[in-house]
């Protein structure tokens, strides 16, 4: 029976990797094991690793990586030193990472040094700011790549990577979001107490890159927020660099009655308020991809989406950049967005990928990796 060992630091990549966790974990060929670390260990943004445990997963290993507010490249040493000392005890035969966070570039880290397979889910992708840099790296690192499509698959056989180590599963969330078993709208709201009847969700990170502009952008936005006079789903920022800057501004929602404000909340749950906003705003990438597929108009603010995506008439996306009163003119426009366009999966990611683990062709990929050129290079070599 072969290992799994999935890795786990927000509640975001949770969401994108849960339907695929659940595949490992009833096929009778595999053993599945979640070492769980980052946000969910953090009382401050919910302490999620409850809902990992709620879900009913066994085999959990828990390590706190970081203090709140952490650098980013201490928390990037931290775990690598923690998954290392896990690793070497499980003794795991593949490790799958996703998307562009520390705690991936961790996994694949470990992976690449110990002589184990890593899985990449979501290589590919254009993310802006430092993310961009740790997903290209993770790719590096990775001898197995899931994208989410033709485009994603592109760059990463552009980076170097060999044709055959890159499958097209579509991107996980996929899965659950098109799923008939979310819950209602009143069980969410009734869970949360949300009393809104129309609303909008708020979520705005820090850009790490930027860091020097965030007080100032972030006063801007909350700002223009509450001049809009609409009711806000706020959800908490991720803990990158800065994010103090974005609880402080936070502390002016207190006693306004148009902002209910959580640290975290169920993947599901939020799926099931996102799809019934009247729009997303802020600059998570929630706003990019999840509110394409609902057809839900999305205020992309500042640059941490930027290039991500390419406006036109028919995009359900209005870009703006951090000034108050660009931002409030970006809002007033949401009523005439409506669209639904999207390319990232037909749902059924989680079948898609279980057929690569039972299929041989995966254990038998050399650890070995080397740099493909481009046909062009090739031909320049000849």
């Amino acid at each position: 029976m072969k290992k799994i060992l999935f890795i786990t630091g927000t509640r975001a990549d949770y969401g994108k990797i849960k339907s695929l966790m659940k595949e490992v974990e009833k096929n009778p060929q595999f053993e599945l094991h979640i070492f769980v670390t980052g946000m969910h260990m953090l009382k401050k943004y919910g302490y999620t690793i409850q809902e990992i445990k709620k879900d009913g997963f066994q085999n959990l290993y828990q390590f706190i990586n970081q203090q709140n507010d952490a650098k980013m490249d201490i928390t990037l040493s931290n775990t690598i030193l923690g998954l290392s000392n896990y690793v070497n005890e499980l003794q795991p035969d593949l490790i799958v990472v996703h998307g562009d966070r520390l705690e991936a570039l961790a996994g694949a880290i470990v992976g690449s040094l110990n002589n184990i397979r890593v899985a990449h889910i979501e290589g590919g992708e254009v993310s802006g700011t430092i993310d961009e840099s740790i997903r290209h790296a993770i790719t590096k690192f990775s001898h197995i790549h899931l994208v989410s499509n033709e485009e994603a698959k592109n760059r990463v056989i552009q980076l170097g990577e060999k044709d055959s180590s890159v499958h097209i599963i579509g991107s996980p969330d996929i899965d659950i979001m098109l799923s008939d078993k979310l819950p209602t709208i009143d069980e969410v709201k009734n869970r949360y107490d949300i009393l809104f009847d129309e609303y909008a969700i708020f979520i705005y990170h820090p850009v790490t890159t930027e860091l020097d502009q965030l007080p100032t952008n972030v006063k801007n936005v909350v700002n223009a927020v509450i001049r809009s006079r609409k009711n806000y789903i706020v959800i908490y920022p991720n803990n990158d660099e800065g994010n103090r800057y974005i609880f402080e501004e936070y502390k002016r929602f207190e006693n306004n009655s148009n902002f209910k404000v959580f640290p975290s909340m169920r993947f599901e749950y939020f799926l099931t308020l996102l799809k019934h906003s009247e729009f997303m705003i802020g600059n998570s990438s929630t706003g990019i991809r999840e509110t394409e597929i609902y057809g839900i108009p999305s205020v992309d603010i500042g640059n941490r989406q930027k290039g991500r995506y390419k406006l036109s008439k028919t995009s359900n996306i209005i870009y703006t950049p951090d000034s108050e009163e660009l931002i409030l003119k970006a809002i007033n426009l949401v009523e005439d967005k409506q669209y639904t366009n999207f390319n990232f999966g037909d749902g059924k990611s989680h079948t898609k990928f279980i057929r690569l683990l039972e299929n041989g062709t995966i254990w038998e990929s050399s650890l070995q990796k080397n740099f493909v050129d481009s046909a062009k290079e090739r031909e320049v070599i000849v």
